[in-house]
């Protein structure tokens, strides 16, 4: 277990996931499921080989194009 209370650099932060009754299945599916929300998987998978600049700005304009028409999405529905 990692202490809440101890922190590394700024803006640093640390998972803490709580085994209960010795389900460490369903602590490692949490786990998962918290990594993948904080994208650590696409990040490694991406960091796999180099990116050229240019094509590392593609993928940028790229994700915000996708995450403003989801804003908007979701904006719409909100009353």
């Amino acid at each position: 277990m990692v202490d809440p209370g101890v922190q590394g650099e700024v803006g640093d932060s640390f998972l803490e996931i709580r085994v209960n009754e010795n389900n460490v299945e369903g602590a490692l599916k949490v786990l998962k499921r918290k990594l993948q929300k904080d994208g650590l998987f696409r990040e490694i998978k991406r960091r796999k080989s180099y990116e050229k600049p240019s094509v590392k700005e593609k993928r940028k304009r790229r994700d915000a194009k996708k995450r403003r028409i989801k804003a908007l999405r979701f904006k719409k529905h909100t009353y």
